[in-house]
């Protein structure tokens, strides 16, 4: 059986274009960090837009690491397109292409069906996994994700899954998921998924500006007929080879287990994730890698970092003045981050890492934003190098 979403975006186009109820003078268009199509009565709701991520790198390895980095270097990130919606109030539908690899790749294309409790979503998403993996990379605190993020997070995959929430205070999400490719298709259904995570907020006040999350989640890889799995991640930088990595071996499957902590409090917020994963792999001694991360933030304006309650992540950053705008500034924040990965054990040796990195961040409206990064990797018994990054990024 070939799982396949390729024709995804036309059946979505066809249920709109099969919309008769919504005439065109009941359509009401406006900006939101975004463009907006609307309905009168709300049934119809359509949004069209994507992201631009211009990133500089510079980096200085140690001899030991000057063949993990492919220098110093310019790249567009990110490059993606989308539309997405709601058709007759009930049926969801989103269609994201990046364009960075010189191919239209699929990101999020799916169908979903909107009930009160929440949403069934069928196609290609990201699974319920990972407090920094659920925050769009429009909204990271820093340019790349942390360590163990890279290394054991499933990310997008094809498959059906269902989320919701109550109130403000909790959420949840559970898929079953088949290993699919840059454009969702799944030939071998020998590697499924079934991944979940669940989200508590005690304390949630002031629309967030005061806010603690606590998070579980889980991933179970089955893997049959003489599978493999390897694990490795970059240095938290794009242009880096990645200096740890297992390489692959022989493996039935696996389980990770995700333990999340995550707050704001006024200017101050702060997040972290310990990830265990526990490979079933007889012929390497069954070994268990982890990793985790922590990372902290302040702003140096009248702002605080926003949550998402619906998806369990961080959200977009809203100054509270706009750069040019009666005298306003922007919003800048100062973050560190430090991160362990361990991808050794049993017969395995994949290596260690450690890094730590400071960001500077200026949001001189709701849409646009400036990075810098400074990004020290130190790897067990290699040694260390140091980059710096700068992204400009767009979205709309």
């Amino acid at each position: 059986m070939k799982l396949s979403l390729e024709n995804a975006p036309l059946l979505a186009v066809a249920v709109l274009l099969c919309a008769p109820a919504a005439q065109a003078d009941d359509w009401v268009a406006k900006w939101s960090n975004g463009h907006k199509i609307e309905s009168e009565d709300g049934a119809f709701k359509l949004k069209f837009g994507g992201r631009i991520q211009a990133d500089y790198t510079f980096v200085s390895p140690d001899s030991e690491l000057e063949d993990g980095y492919q220098g110093d270097g310019f790249e567009f990130r990110r490059a993606r397109l989308f539309f997405e919606g709601t058709v007759y109030e009930r049926v969801s539908f989103k269609a994201q292409y990046d364009f960075t690899g010189g191919e239209a790749d699929f990101k999020d294309v799916w169908i979903g069906l909107n009930y009160n409790w929440g949403q069934m979503r069928f196609g290609h998403f990201k699974e319920y996994f990972s407090l920094e993996e659920l925050t769009s990379s429009k909204y990271l605190a820093f340019l790349e994700r942390s360590l163990p993020i890279e290394a054991f997070a499933p990310s997008r995959n094809s498959g059906i899954g269902a989320h919701g929430k109550r109130g403000d205070k909790f959420n949840w999400g559970i898929g079953y998921f088949y290993d699919a490719d840059d454009f969702g298709v799944s030939e071998n259904e020998n590697r499924t998924h079934l991944t979940g995570r669940v989200g508590f907020r005690p304390i949630y006040e002031d629309k967030g500006r005061r806010m603690l999350h606590v998070g579980l989640a889980f991933t179970t890889k089955d893997i049959e007929d003489g599978g493999t799995q390897r694990f490795r991640a970059r240095p938290e930088a794009h242009f880096a080879n990645r200096l740890v990595d297992t390489g692959s071996f022989a493996s039935d499957g696996s389980t990770a287990l995700g333990l999340e902590l995550g707050g704001v409090f006024n200017r101050f917020w702060f997040a972290g994730e310990y990830i265990s994963t526990d490979v079933d792999a007889p012929s390497v001694g069954d070994p268990t890698f982890d990793g985790y991360y922590a990372q902290a933030g302040f702003f140096l304006t009248e702002d605080h970092r926003r949550f998402k309650t619906s998806s369990g992540g961080f959200d977009r950053q809203k100054p509270s003045s706009q750069w040019g705008k009666d005298g306003g500034r922007g919003a800048w924040e100062i973050a560190v981050r430090f991160s362990s990965l361990d991808l050794t054990d049993g017969a395995v040796t994949g290596g260690e890492q450690d890094n730590l990195t400071l960001g500077l961040n200026w949001y001189p409206n709701p849409a646009t934003r400036f990075m810098l990064n400074w990004v020290r990797a130190d790897v067990t018994d290699l040694g260390t190098s140091d980059a710096i990054l700068a992204r400009w990024q767009v979205d709309f």
